[in-house]
């Protein structure tokens, strides 16, 4: 018997494969598909909530790219006290680990809306540190290391409960920004997020999408993510920090390679939109994959890259 759990920072997890936060919804929304439920999903990771509702950006939103999605939704939520009185409620808590995923424009809105979501019956929270500091220009915090380290302080200091920290890859070096939100307080890391893009309509010389620039996902960031696990992997292995990796995944072998580049569990976004059973029949391809090469613990695949060596550094 295979075992496809996995325990990260004191949190079961059932399956090591999760809806990464903004396709899910809150949870409820792909209840309504035919022969989707909640108990194949290791996790549900909650739409990005800040602190008061937020409308969202301008039309046009999401546009398709070749081998990918550009998305500029613009953080549109109801804000945490309605998510807390409205849709937290309809969760049934024992189908799977819900993890709400929390956003601000300054430390003080991030710490404010964890302190919110702490008193709450749900067992984590994930912390999107890739917002703009409304205060500093419009900078992302995440792209910051300092200022990536002083929201994750204040988070840490605003909940008892377990802080996902969810890495930019637009930053210069991942790996010490793995290490400063870890000494900071993160308990686990989640990587990476959208890499920021833009698609150009040539009959009207304007951007796609309302908002300029979007965050870009689905197989073209893929090969970015694997490496960004790897690298975030040599910090966080020595703190005994796991990491959630995401980007591009839509298949087992693609779960399989980021676990393998040092993640113990993953999140899926793009795919599931496209396919909301796809957690499903991924979790028997892993198993089938397991007995096949006599793997116990789907936990035993994390780490086991083994780099080639005499390589040449550059490209």
């Amino acid at each position: 018997m295979v075992d496809l759990s996995v325990n990260l920072a004191g949190l079961i997890f059932q399956s090591p494969v999760a809806m990464a936060s903004g396709n899910a919804g809150y949870g409820i929304e792909y209840q309504a598909v035919s022969g989707f439920s909640n108990r194949d999903i290791g996790a549900v990771f909650l739409k990005g909530t800040t602190l008061e509702p937020k409308l969202g950006n301008k039309a046009e939103r999401v546009m398709e790219s070749p081998c990918g999605l550009l998305n500029s939704i613009g953080l549109q939520n109801p804000g945490a006290k309605e998510v807390i009185a409205k849709y937290l409620p309809q969760l049934d808590l024992s189908e799977s680990q819900f993890i709400i995923n929390v956003s601000g424009s300054s430390i003080e809105e991030y710490a404010e809306v964890v302190r919110l979501f702490d008193q709450t019956d749900l067992p984590a929270i994930e912390v999107n540190i890739s917002c703009p500091n409304v205060k500093k220009g419009g900078a992302a915090f995440g792209n910051d290391p300092d200022m990536a380290a002083r929201v994750v302080e204040a988070c840490r200091a605003s909940t008892t409960k377990p802080l996902i920290v969810k890495l930019s890859p637009n930053q210069t070096d991942i790996a010490e920004g793995a290490r400063r939100v870890i000494e900071a307080g993160a308990d686990v890391l989640s990587a990476i997020n959208t890499l920021m893009g833009m698609q150009i309509d040539i009959h009207t010389g304007k951007p796609t999408l309302g908002n300029n620039q979007g965050g870009l996902s689905g197989p073209a960031i893929k090969p970015v993510a694997l490496l960004k696990v790897h690298q975030i992997y040599q910090v966080a292995k020595l703190h005994n920090v796991p990491i959630i990796g995401l980007g591009g995944i839509s298949c087992a072998s693609d779960v399989i390679e980021f676990m393998m580049a040092g993640a113990s569990m993953v999140a899926i976004g793009t795919a599931i939109a496209r396919d909301p059973l796809l957690v499903k029949k991924i979790n028997k391809d892993l198993v089938k994959y397991m007995k096949q090469h006599n793997l116990q613990k789907i936990s035993d695949l994390t780490g086991k890259l083994e780099l080639n060596t005499n390589t040449v550094l550059c490209g």
